[in-house]
């Protein structure tokens, strides 16, 4: 596996860990519907939090949470439709971004609630 997948697998396992912490139950990782991946859904009271994940090990290129694009967020909310739907869930969703920067040996990691609106 290439170093920056390693990294990614890395940042998702980490944000999981997080939000149990902060009192999340994850309910799916990596769930593909179609084109999309989600990487963490989780629930915290009636709230369905959509986790992009972003991983990386420099800043020089921007934060990692300026790597979701308008694609993957169109992407999202496709697949989070379908999730509902087929769950017969009745949640309030929202869309976060993990951003998460190695350096060294070290890992900072931001929560970004609401990180971007779907409608």
């Amino acid at each position: 596996m290439a170093v920056h997948n390693e990294l990614g697998k890395q940042g998702e396992q980490l944000a999981a860990e997080y939000l149990q912490k902060e009192g999340y139950k994850i309910l799916e990782t990596n769930w593909v519907f179609q084109k999309a991946e989600v990487d963490i859904i989780a629930l915290k009271d009636d709230v369905l939090a959509i986790v992009e994940v972003k991983t990386r090990s420099s800043l020089e290129f921007g934060l990692p949470q300026e790597f979701v694009k308008p694609k993957k967020i169109q992407l999202l909310v496709k697949a989070v439709n379908e999730y509902v739907i087929v769950k017969n869930l009745d949640v309030n969703v929202r869309f976060d971004i993990i951003s998460i920067h190695k350096n060294a040996e070290n890992f900072t990691i931001k929560h970004l609630i609401d990180a971007f609106l779907h409608f």
